[in-house]
């Protein structure tokens, strides 16, 4: 039976779906285009997060709501911080947030995924909401990539610098389809059940404002920013053929933005390295002191 078309069991399993764990798959039908939009109209309202997960017959499928739109001020502070480096690949790509920020994940999801890359499915959308499919398959659920490098930091330095490389392996290949991601962090690249990296969270388009090398370059640097700490502390010699064996397929026009990234950037590895000054510093001085290695 079609899910959306069950009355008022319908409704039942969708208060239900807003539990903590999700309701048992069930068999049937795959469901249509136009249950996909109804299930996003009913459920959108009854929704209090941002983004959460919910079963809709055979499958689980993810519902993200338009929140507010975002302040401007950091982007400016930002974009003083690149000023102040020269580095236009370190500029801020305004996330607008809201409707805005539906349309352009939307988008983005559908460019993508035309490039044949792995990446959700769209299956509703309204102006405050959106309905993507889940990366797993058959029943297992895909794993972040982050997730992935914490349980391999923990394992030793050969199975932390195994799986960098598969992130750095899965940018690649977006680039080679001549695209970008937006914000590649490790926490957005997620293992799929059959192996391959899937990407996830596209409310910001850098390609609107930046061209691509400087698109491409911002995805090199926002992994390594995410992932810098962890590969600082283990082996930053034996990742540092990784990298620039993998960036060897990159276009001239990246490398080069890199490597003035990494010159502008030096001075930042001597930021204080100590907990109170926040992660975040920590991050930036990781990928400064990475990139004066191996630049």
């Amino acid at each position: 039976m079609n899910p959306v078309r069950r009355g008022a069991s319908t409704r039942v399993q969708m208060r239900k779906s807003m539990a903590s764990a999700p309701a048992p798959l069930e068999s049937g039908a795959p469901p249509l285009p136009e249950d996909y939009a109804e299930f996003l109209r009913l459920t959108l309202p009854q929704q209090d997060k941002a983004v959460a997960s919910h079963r809709f017959g055979s499958e689980r499928v993810w519902l993200k709501k338009a929140g507010p739109r975002h302040g401007k001020l950091r982007y400016h502070l930002l974009a003083a911080i690149a000023g102040a480096l020269r580095l236009d690949v370190l500029k801020p790509v305004p996330n607008p947030g809201g409707e805005a920020a539906i349309a352009i994940e939307a988008e983005r999801l559908r460019q993508l995924g035309a490039a044949g890359l792995r990446v959700p499915a769209v299956l509703a959308q309204q102006a405050d909401g959106l309905l993507i499919s889940d990366l797993g398959q058959s029943g297992r659920p895909p794993v972040v990539l982050q997730e992935r490098l914490d349980q391999a930091a923990a394992a030793g330095p050969v199975a932390l610098l195994a799986t960098w490389r598969e992130g750095l392996a899965a940018i690649a290949v977006v680039h080679a389809r001549q695209t970008y991601l937006s914000q590649a962090f490790d926490r957005n690249l997620v293992a799929c059940p059959d192996g391959t990296i899937g990407y996830i969270d596209f409310e910001d388009d850098p390609g609107e404002t930046l061209p691509l090398a400087e698109c491409q370059a911002r995805d090199w640097l926002s992994y390594l920013h995410s992932t810098a700490m962890l590969v600082d502390a283990a082996s930053p010699h034996a990742a540092a053929a990784q990298w620039h064996e993998v960036l060897d397929q990159a276009s001239e026009d990246v490398r080069d933005r890199l490597a003035i990234a990494a010159g502008r950037m030096r001075w930042l590895r001597h930021l204080p390295a100590g907990r109170r000054w926040g992660r975040d510093t920590q991050r930036v001085r990781a990928v400064a002191r990475l990139l004066a290695r191996w630049y």
